[in-house]
């Protein structure tokens, strides 16, 4: 007998074929049958109609500090995410020395936008190493299935310190990151994660700790997935290293790369392409390469206390550095600051800089409520001043509590389709945990769902789901989740495809301390279940969500 049957349901299994009508079983945790003919069980649920897929798998997120105090990580599983990947571009909190505690969450901070006093009160250290950080979670019952990148900055940081953040690795330092390395993998990593990206800045704009390392050290990475035969590589690339270092880098381990981001840059539109491309002619050498891609516009909302958006421009150093609104301000108001980033915006610029957005940064809050729903640009033409000039001052004016918001990549959905359609693409990017004052794209999925496959058709739901299922399972080499199928983890969402998709973005104080956050509602989503268990209801987590999931311990070769 089944525990648990799905009838009526609109089934995609993930596998990207037909949907069809039938019943899907579940005993314990695994699907038990699927059918075209009804079955019975212990419980039924009649779908009427519903898509019943596997559970989204979110390859790209940020929780490795929020899972510490919120073992649901909210708002993943209402929007039918069943799995997590965690420790992505390198970031993390452990392992961690007692000692470097502060230096990791003044790091996280910054280059997550998440309030630090939020983190001081949020994280719980009841770990050091990466094992005990593991055990950790599975001890406090997440609600979704957890993977763990080790982290190259949280390695970096263990073994060399606040140097980790000035220089290269000696022989020696790089010898004992190997090592470290090679007993996370053994102890349940999924693989590594790093960045080069230039805007990946720590405290006080300071790079963040895998961009100081050197062509050797990431080399010897690989050699110690190439001697384990497992790992999985991720690596959020800036201008370096190339696109041949990274094949180079794949094939000496012979395992998966994961490279992001994939945006469609406004300054530079055809890189993208050509690292899309790129990536096809590796793969064609038989290197396993995929480009993860995002179908959301990047909207960031930001203060001149966090300008996120714009701190990948050289020249905006002076202002990373200045700690206090006091200092901050004295930066904005000179024209020896000004100058430099309007004859730097003049350029062409590093990969994702800010490429003078002015006509879609709006003016979301100010205490001239006058300027409120206005862009920059068109302020900036009224008053006959430079934009850059023109955002200062009204932030200057507002004693930085201005917001704004700006549309900064992917704004051309057309060409966002061409990457969601590429054969050597995955889904990711959404950031989940992270960016918290800026945006919210936990709903990566649901937003895929609604504007690509519902409103723009230019998906198929059957190849939505595939991308958001078996496709990142098997790439991330999690064999027994990704589809419904006999003998997989029954990681289920079922959803009404005519209205899936997210809501507005509005802020919550529900962080610790009662702090805020961007948030989003999901709509359409039925029910979620994760290892048998149902999660997620029309009403949001059940009752009954918390230790549904696992930490994922064991991958495929």
């Amino acid at each position: 007998m089944h525990d648990l049957v799905f009838e009526n349901a609109v089934i995609c299994d993930g596998e990207g074929g037909p949907r069809f009508r039938g019943s899907v079983a579940v005993r314990g945790d695994e699907i038990s049958a699927v059918s075209t003919e009804p079955l019975t069980g212990n419980q039924t649920v009649d779908a009427d109609g519903l898509v019943l897929a596997p559970g989204f798998i979110d390859v790209h997120t940020h929780y490795d500090a929020q899972i510490t105090w919120d073992s649901s990580a909210t708002p993943s599983p209402q929007m039918g995410v069943t799995t997590i990947v965690i420790g992505n571009c390198g970031f993390g909190v452990a392992p961690c020395r007692p000692e470097h505690r502060d230096l990791t969450l003044n790091n996280l901070t910054k280059v997550e936008g998440m309030p630090l006093e939020a983190l001081t009160e949020g994280v719980r250290w009841r770990f050091e190493s990466f094992s005990e950080y593991l055990d950790s979670i599975d001890n406090d019952g997440p609600v979704p299935n957890v993977a763990v990148y080790a982290g190259h900055g949280c390695i970096r940081t263990y073994v060399m310190g606040e140097d980790a953040s000035q220089r290269a690795a000696t022989k020696d330092e790089l010898r004992d990151m190997q090592a470290m390395f090679g007993d996370m993998l053994d102890e349940g990593a999924i693989g590594l994660g790093t960045s080069t990206l230039e805007s990946h800045n720590g405290a006080g704009g300071v790079p963040m700790p895998s961009r100081f390392a050197a062509p050797e050290e990431f080399m010897a990475f690989s050699e110690v997935m190439r001697e384990r035969g497992k790992g999985v590589w991720q690596i959020t690339k800036g201008a370096t290293p190339n696109m041949d270092f990274l094949e180079q880098l794949a094939a000496s381990a012979g395992r998966p790369m994961q490279i992001c981001p994939m945006l469609q840059d406004p300054g530079q539109p055809e890189v993208v392409f050509d690292d899309m491309r790129r990536i096809g002619e590796a793969v064609e050498r038989g290197c396993e390469l995929l480009g993860q891609v995002s179908p959301f516009p990047e909207i960031l909302e930001f203060d001149l206390r966090e300008p996120y958006p714009l701190e990948s421009i050289v020249a905006w150093k002076p202002a990373m550095e200045a700690g206090s609104d006091e200092a901050k301000m004295a930066v904005y108001s000179d024209d020896a600051f000004r100058s430099p980033v309007r004859a730097e915006l003049l350029t062409r610029g590093g990969p994702f800089r800010f490429s003078n957005q002015w006509g879609t940064m709006t003016i979301k809050s100010s205490n001239q409520p006058e300027l409120v729903g206005r862009t920059v640009g068109e302020v900036a033409d009224e008053r006959g001043v430079h934009p850059l000039d023109c955002m200062l001052d009204i932030g200057l004016h507002d004693q930085l509590a201005t917001r704004f918001e700006c549309v900064l990549f992917n704004a051309d959905e057309i060409e966002v389709a061409k990457l969601l359609n590429d054969d050597n693409s995955t889904l990711g990017l959404g950031d989940a945990g992270a960016h918290l004052t800026f945006f919210c794209q936990a709903g990566t999925g649901l937003y895929m769902l609604q504007r690509f496959v519902r409103e723009r058709e230019v998906l198929s739901l059957e190849n939505a789901v595939r991308l958001l299922t078996s496709q990142p399972a098997d790439a991330m080499r999690i064999a027994d989740r990704g589809r419904i199928a006999v003998g997989k983890k029954a990681d289920l969402c079922l959803f009404d495809p005519q209205t899936a998709g997210i809501g507005p973005r509005y802020w919550v104080a529900d962080l610790p301390g009662g702090l805020e956050r961007i948030h989003t509602e999901p709509f359409g989503v039925q029910g979620v279940w994760v290892n048998g268990r149902q999660v997620v209801d029309t009403d949001g987590l059940t009752a009954h969500a918390s230790g549904a999931g696992h930490v994922l311990r064991e991958f495929a070769t």
